[in-house]
């Protein structure tokens, strides 16, 4: 009779590894709190067994609470670089709970479809909100999917689109000026100055007050971009839906009567989504809670020195920010 080689199964290590669960459990906790090499060097193990024990950690505890995914009455969806190119991740968040439930590479339609098809459609219908940063991608799978969910143009994202339009007229300003060696406005519209532009006029110090209106002074297309950016900002500041439609379609008519190239494209896409923006007067959701998350998750690369393996930083997303995170089961 030939001799079979048996094997024992134990509860307190899977199958092939070589270290216990406990020991991988302590791996993870202290991989959420710092890098892999920071560990390993506590550990006295290399970067490749940490990395190994990590995953395999985060792999059970995803398949655990994050299959099929986790759905949400108030969700929160944006995108992340996670690699120059142009490379993305999406992440849908709770905003209730304050987590990331989902991610995906992409940013496409399609890739927002496998989040709604994977809660199913009764739970899709249960979803009251969803914050969006204006992607016609998400908007499009958000209308198809959660048809009772009141679509949000997020006003923090509103918001920074504002802001960037003006940068491109700073911007724009300070080339003409080099071209016609105007130093004194060149020396006001140089980088170093545009926080003064981007800057709430309640959070400007006594010197950028003066520095501004100077530079209005010299400058016609500035000053006229800096009133449309107060101008906009206004509407948030009105009591109810009605008020905001008349100071958006006033707004609208003062962008499209400027001269100014980059309001006109903006005030053709405000005009496209001016029902989102005024569905934040409905439901004030925002998504500037992504935001905080996205600034998370690129100090997690940075700390990493970048991810190769794009699943494994999708689980780590997931320990830092979401329902991974062993905090919670503290």
């Amino acid at each position: 009779m030939q001799d079979r080689i048996m094997t024992e199964a134990i509860e307190w290590i899977e199958k092939g590894a070589r270290a216990t669960k406990i020991f991988c459990k302590e791996v993870y906790r202290l991989t959420a709190i710092t890098t892999n090499q920071e560990a390993g060097w506590y550990l006295s193990l290399d970067d490749e067994k940490i990395y190994r024990m990590d995953r395999a950690c985060l792999n059970r505890l995803a398949k655990e609470k994050l299959e099929p995914p986790p759905a949400g009455a108030n969700l929160s969806v944006d995108e992340v670089s996670y690699r120059k190119y142009h490379r993305y991740l999406t992440n849908v968040i709770d905003t209730d709970r304050k987590l990331v439930i989902w991610n995906q590479k992409g940013r496409k339609a399609e890739v927002l479809d496998q989040y709604y098809e994977g809660i199913g459609e009764e739970n899709c219908q249960k979803i009251e909100s969803v914050a969006l940063d204006g992607a016609r991608t998400y908007i499009a799978s958000t209308n198809k999917h959660a048809v009772n969910a009141l679509v949000v143009y997020d006003r923090f994202h509103a918001t920074q689109k504002i802001n960037q339009v003006l940068d491109r007229v700073r911007k724009d300003e300070l080339q003409k000026a080099r071209k016609e060696e105007n130093q004194e406005l060149v020396q006001l519209t140089h980088c170093r100055q545009r926080f003064m532009l981007l800057k709430n006029k309640k959070n400007l110090t006594d010197k950028q007050e003066v520095t501004l209106k100077k530079l209005c002074e010299l400058n016609e297309p500035i000053y006229q971009a800096l009133l449309l950016k107060e101008s906009f900002l206004s509407i948030y500041a009105c009591e109810n839906e009605q008020q905001a439609q008349e100071q958006l379609l006033a707004w609208l008519d003062q962008a499209f009567s400027s001269s100014l190239a980059p309001f006109h494209r903006l005030a053709e896409s405000m005009a496209h989504k001016a029902q989102l923006i005024l569905n934040w007067f409905k439901k004030r959701i925002s998504s500037a809670i992504s935001e905080g998350f996205n600034n998370k998750i690129k100090r997690l690369k940075r700390m990493a020195y970048g991810y190769r393996d794009i699943e494994y930083f999708k689980l780590k997303i997931h320990q830092h920010c979401g329902l991974l995170n062993p905090k919670l089961a503290t």
